[in-house]
């Protein structure tokens, strides 16, 4: 009888065990997937900025020349909110591409810088194809 409780208290104390390593491996599992998904987060953000600052050193270097800023950029030309645009599409690599296989959009919206002549304001947002924006600025140039 004495044999049979030691076995018992020996199951018991390894199912206890067994707990204890199935809990810590899935706060592990929990830590992993926020890593991956934080260094996601970070890796389109900096790739946004990349597009952003490029979009605006584009702008600022035609003087607000749209048609050539999508040129330069390898995008399209739009209107948006009837105000001239140049539109910019990356796939999920950050590569441009074409509408239809976009992950990433860049638009640039140009306007006229209000009471101030011989310049061009234009408003740059990169944002994800399925919601959410991730860089938005205002951009000022001279025209040329």
């Amino acid at each position: 009888m004495n044999n049979r409780s030691r076995s018992t208290l020996f199951l018991i104390e390894q199912l206890i065990v067994i707990a204890v390593f199935a809990l810590c491996a899935a706060a592990c599992v929990r830590i992993l997937a926020d890593s991956y998904f934080t260094a996601t987060n970070s890796r389109d953000l900096s790739n946004a900025l990349l597009a952003a600052e490029s979009g605006a050193e584009s702008f600022k270097a035609t003087g607000g020349n749209i048609d050539r800023v999508a040129e330069l950029m390898r995008g399209v030309t739009d209107n948006v909110n009837g105000s001239p645009a140049a539109v910019v599409y990356y796939d999920s690599q950050w590569k441009v591409c074409g509408e239809s296989s976009a992950a990433y959009r860049m638009s640039l919206v140009c306007g006229d810088a209000a009471g101030r002549p011989a310049l061009f304001e234009g408003e740059l947002s990169v944002e994800k194809i399925t919601g959410g924006e991730l860089v938005s600025l205002t951009v000022v140039a001279r025209s040329v």
